[in-house]
């Protein structure tokens, strides 16, 4: 017997299938299987299947659950204790023979290292077949439906952006236009999949059905979103328009779209300087004066700070200030895949050689963006020693610094004249001037963090007739849900913050939350917080230690302080969401 959780959570032999009917059995079973192989905590087990009304019985009730799904398993022939009782929660045991997720995530990490795009191929659809129709349809729990299903679809969209994109460039354009269609129509703000339909419908001879297509998603985006189409899609209706021929597709790679112009099959493109970079003028100065001095040996610079503090812009930023003659430029390679996990040492090596083979030469700043910890770039750094290189990272890489010498800077929130500034900007000064008070608790809803600020200007952009102080009044209805920007994770408060705390140790996201509730006043010390977390002093110590290493909490020496924003998402969002507060 095998558990299928990608689309109604089942029982298969391979032959029939049991659909298990929507209960409290069933969430929780859904809510193991999410996780397999780790433990889930018994808090979220608790919140998946009650949410935040939980009965006073609802741990005895848990336990009963655990005990009927062990007499379904024995029911159906499933030997072996697979939910096992561990300390703070339970444990499902599954492997990728007894469970469609962890087979589906095989075939995926088979098919991105195949060189040969058949293969790839093959194992992309093998995987895809896996997907039944609406994920959890029978399980009973709007945590789990607003939280984990989302995270599924997008490994789903993933999968098969890619697919597309392979059969497009091995000349399959026919054969794939039904998949297509059902995607573009089932996800008709995925602006990847309107894309991939649109040039397939042109390299098919059918020139005004792919414009009617360029059309369509136009039209949705506007209505729907206020926004314009991307400028990879803008691309290709020109082209279309022009009757270009588009350039041959290379299915190791990126798949172009139009001569010149190469379009991702996910990866997003390098960071670029914003036009519009405002503030940061200490930042700016300092960072100029480290790397632009008369030293004639390399260099090492870490920026670090908390995600969305704009670390990213201003690097950028600095590099282009710093460009000269003898200067040529800089290179950029982030340290994240897509869907956020961290490139091996092995991947920045062979990018760090594809840029020498490209002709970049030493004297450019190599900028390494959103370092995730030192050992991902310190085999690199010992190699490329002919490289001025500027680090970005969320932790404080203190050790690395330590190691191979360099400096390091922390980057704050921007000040209010800063944040009101780049809203000045954005918005331009007629309309801020308007509303001055409105600004003013705008920019404290977003403390003062830029990408909380441009998540916010751009949503008041799209609407321009939209009262600031209306936005203001809807936003705190619902502040960390309404930070985001339909149709990019990396635009959201709440996926940049949750993905950061993620990344964590378990145990340090759950002391960081317990902090935040505790609501201490000003600075903090380990004396102050050993009751909240438990804990001798000593070892509260090192506990605030590291989460300011990892930017979670600001200070060091013994005093600690947390950003208002990260403390009242760490409270009313990530410790309700991911159940972080165990007991």
């Amino acid at each position: 017997m095998s558990f299928q959780i990608l689309g109604t959570l089942n029982l298969t032999n391979g032959r029939d299938v049991a659909v298990l009917p929507p209960a409290k059995p069933t969430t929780l079973l859904a809510a193991l299987l999410l996780h397999p192989n780790a433990v889930v905590s018994t808090s979220s087990l608790l919140f998946a299947i009650w949410g935040e009304q939980q009965p006073a019985s609802a741990k005895a009730a848990l336990q009963t659950c655990v005990l009927r799904l062990r007499r379904l398993f024995a029911k159906h022939g499933i030997a072996g204790n697979l939910i096992e009782s561990v300390p703070g929660g339970y444990r499902i045991v599954a492997d990728a023979d007894s469970l469609d997720l962890l087979r589906f995530r095989q075939l995926v990490r088979t098919a991105e290292h195949d060189t040969d795009p058949e293969s790839e191929l093959h194992h992309l659809t093998e995987g895809l077949r896996l997907w039944r129709g609406a994920l959890l349809a029978n399980v009973p729990s709007e945590v789990l439906c607003r939280d984990e299903a989302p995270r599924l679809t997008e490994e789903w969209l993933r999968a098969s952006e890619r697919l597309h994109d392979l059969k497009l460039a091995l000349g399959r354009c026919r054969e794939v236009l039904p998949d297509l269609w059902r995607a573009a129509r089932s996800h008709p703000g995925h602006e990847r999949f309107a894309e991939q339909l649109i040039e397939a419908l042109y390299r098919t001879g059918r020139q005004t059905e792919a414009l009617v297509e360029y059309r369509n998603i136009k039209r949705y985006l506007r209505d729907e979103l206020g926004l314009d189409p991307g400028p990879s899609l803008q691309q290709l209706e020109a082209a279309i328009l022009r009757g270009a021929e588009l350039a041959p597709a290379d299915p190791a790679g990126d798949v172009p779209a139009v001569t010149g112009h190469r379009t991702g099959t996910g990866e997003p493109p390098p960071p670029m300087a914003t036009s519009d970079f405002t503030g940061r003028a200490a930042d700016v100065a300092l960072l100029a004066g480290w790397l632009g001095d008369d030293r004639p040996a390399p260099r090492t610079i870490v920026l670090t700070g908390a995600p969305g503090i704009g670390k990213t812009a201003l690097a950028l930023h600095v590099a282009d200030q710093l460009r000269t003659d003898s200067r040529p430029g800089h290179a950029t390679v982030r340290m994240r895949r897509p869907d956020g996990t961290a490139r091996t040492p092995g991947e920045l090596t062979a990018e760090l050689a594809r840029l020498r083979r490209a002709g970049v030469a030493e004297s450019a700043l190599l900028i390494l963006d959103d370092v995730l910890d030192a050992e991902q770039i310190r085999a690199a750094l010992s190699a490329e020693r002919g490289h001025t290189v500027l680090i970005t990272s969320r932790m404080s890489l203190t050790g690395l610094v330590a190691a191979h010498g360099g400096r390091m800077h922390r980057l704050d929130p921007f000040t209010d004249d800063e944040a009101l500034a780049l809203l000045s900007v954005l918005l331009g000064r007629d309309r801020i001037a308007a509303e001055p008070d409105a600004v003013h608790q705008l920019a404290a809803l977003c403390g003062n963090f830029p990408l909380a600020l441009r998540i916010m200007a751009a949503r008041l952009q799209a609407h321009p007739r939209t009262r600031i102080a209306d936005c203001v009044t809807w936003l705190r209805g619902d502040r960390f849900a309404r930070m985001s920007l339909v149709g990019d994770p990396r635009m959201s408060i709440t996926e940049t913050f949750g993905a950061w705390l993620d990344d964590l140790d378990p145990r340090l996201s759950a002391a960081f939350v317990r902090i935040a509730r505790c609501s201490y006043p000003g600075s903090m010390t380990a004396d102050d917080l050993a009751g909240v977390l438990d804990r001798p002093v000593p070892a509260t110590g090192q506990i605030l230690d590291l989460l300011a290493d990892a930017g979670a909490i600001e200070g060091g020496s013994g005093i600690y302080t947390m950003h208002e924003l990260v403390r009242a998402f760490a409270v009313h969002d990530y410790g309700q969401r991911s159940g972080a507060l165990v007991a």
